[in-house]
């Protein structure tokens, strides 16, 4: 009991630590005249800052090509870059009142179109090649899946049936060309404002890769499969054969992946979901 109380204590102490330690950054580039509040995500290193009626969203260590993003409109504009003493780099953007996407809303031909903008961006695709990004192609996605895949989750038959099917398929995966993929396209990094535009936020994930990392991703877990058609033909693409295999193996590939990142966390619930789904696809 006396261990387990100075465990908590420790513990308690360090999470206090670590907000003073934020605290210090925010208040080293704004001033304490801010009122800051964590803006969640992944690497907890998202804020909003307001002062009086001003609100600004800030991030360390951002994606390095945010700047090419906010120019092509696919974020929320960029207001200023610091670099501080320690190397970080801090990025504003303009706070914009708005809400995500709903999920029966990732349909809508504003959808399509904002992917189908940042697929055929020639000054992102070079954005990525300047900073030392280089084309990732099914196998480097196979041999991560595998190298990452947890042993405990081989004792299941569909894990497995889904490997052999990324092996056996891994020969008709040529794609004509690669694209600058988000690879997250889930609906709540897609953000409408007030004034109905939409943007694609969080591009820690980025990648050059084939567009169907993206389309497969969209297509499976939100569009009916007799949308389909309609929703290829907004993008401005032919629902192929191909395509529809290549769609189907990043799925299958991502759903591995989850499953792997469940399988740490030791969240049972969502482990059954991504089985049962994996179970659906194939």
């Amino acid at each position: 009991m006396v261990c387990s109380i100075a465990v908590f204590f420790i513990l308690y102490l360090l999470g206090n630590v670590v907000l003073k330690l934020e605290i210090n950054w925010l208040t080293y580039v704004l001033g304490n005249e801010w009122e800051y509040s964590p803006a969640g995500g992944a690497t907890g290193d998202a804020y909003f800052a307001q002062l009086n009626d001003k609100k600004i969203f800030l991030k360390r260590n951002s994606s390095p090509f945010l700047a090419v993003l906010s120019a092509e409109g696919i974020v929320p504009k960029l207001i200023w870059t610091k670099r501080l003493e320690n190397g970080d780099v801090v990025t504003a953007q303009q706070w914009l009142s708005g809400r995500e996407l709903k999920p029966a809303e990732m349909n809508g031909e504003n959808v399509a179109g904002l992917l189908k903008k940042i697929h055929q961006s020639n000054e992102l695709l070079e954005m990525l090649r300047r900073i030392g990004k280089k084309p990732i192609e099914a196998k480097d996605v196979l041999d991560d899946v595998l190298r990452k895949l947890h042993p405990d989750l081989l004792k299941f038959e569909i894990v497995n049936k889904a490997i052999t099917f990324l092996e056996q398929e891994l020969e008709n995966m040529k794609h004509d060309h690669s694209v600058v993929c988000h690879s997250d396209v889930n609906h709540n990094n897609w953000l409408l404002s007030d004034s109905n535009e939409l943007y694609l936020i969080d591009w820690d994930g980025a990648m050059i890769a084939d567009p169907a990392v993206d389309i497969g991703m969209l297509l499976h877990w939100y569009i009916k499969k007799e949308d389909w058609p309609k929703w290829i033909s907004l993008y401005g693409m032919e629902l192929t054969d191909n395509l529809l295999l290549r769609m189907k193996w990043y799925v299958v590939a991502q759903s591995l992946h989850l499953l792997g990142w469940y399988q740490v966390k030791k969240k049972e619930k969502e482990i059954l979901h991504w089985l049962q789904y994996l179970e659906h696809l194939l």
